[in-house]
């Protein structure tokens, strides 16, 4: 289910476009952002994803973050070889991808598992233009 205001893309969205599939939202997971990793290898994957508003609409100062990732296997960033952190922030995101890349990563401590605590939140202040 999609926001009627904000939504986070996956599926290559390109930047300043309006393409992309929309992120399953709250325990919906149908469209999950899923990373499938080997963690004999301590594999990690990154996904190019995007967020942006509907038209007519604006949010500033938006701060993207990781929300339960209790292990720390979860990092995001705006450009795919950058430093990912915890959190990335826009000052201000329209109805245009604003492009941002998450990380998975697995330890070979770990058992296979199915993670569906960690969530991506994004608050910032929601305009109507």
């Amino acid at each position: 289910m999609a926001s009627p205001y904000v939504n986070i893309y996956k599926d290559s969205p390109t930047k300043n476009g309006t393409d992309g599939t929309a992120v399953s939202m709250g325990n919906s997971y149908d469209n999950a952002i899923r990373f499938a990793l080997d963690a004999e290898q301590n594999e990690s994957k990154t996904i190019k994803c995007a967020i942006r508003t509907e038209a007519g609409y604006i949010v500033k100062d938006a701060v993207i973050s990781d929300l339960n990732d209790g292990n720390d296997r979860f990092k995001l960033c705006k450009t795919s070889d950058g430093t990912f952190t915890d959190e990335i922030s826009f000052s201000q995101v329209t109805a245009v991808n604003s492009i941002f890349y998450v990380k998975g990563s697995s330890v070979n401590t770990e058992q296979p598992q199915t993670d569906r605590s960690v969530k991506l939140r994004y608050t910032g202040k929601l305009l109507a233009v």
